[in-house]
């Protein structure tokens, strides 16, 4: 799964840590996310996508591989 969570977080001027604790996850987490090693579960997406005021479709995107 692609996501542009980095790009979105500095547009909103939030640093990892800031949007770590915005939403109640770590700053590892953040990370994890951003270098597309963990996909948040559908409570966290949906909250990065409030605070980055913006919809979920706009952070993650499916790939064709992804649909196994």
């Amino acid at each position: 799964m692609k996501n542009n969570l980095k790009e979105l977080r500095e547009a909103n001027g939030l640093t990892q840590e800031s949007l770590a604790n915005l939403v109640f996850v770590s700053r590892q987490t953040i990370i994890s996310i951003e270098k597309e090693y963990y996909v948040p579960t559908t409570p966290l997406a949906l909250k990065l996508a409030e605070i980055l005021k913006t919809k979920v479709e706009d952070i993650f995107t499916l790939e064709k591989k992804d649909w196994k």
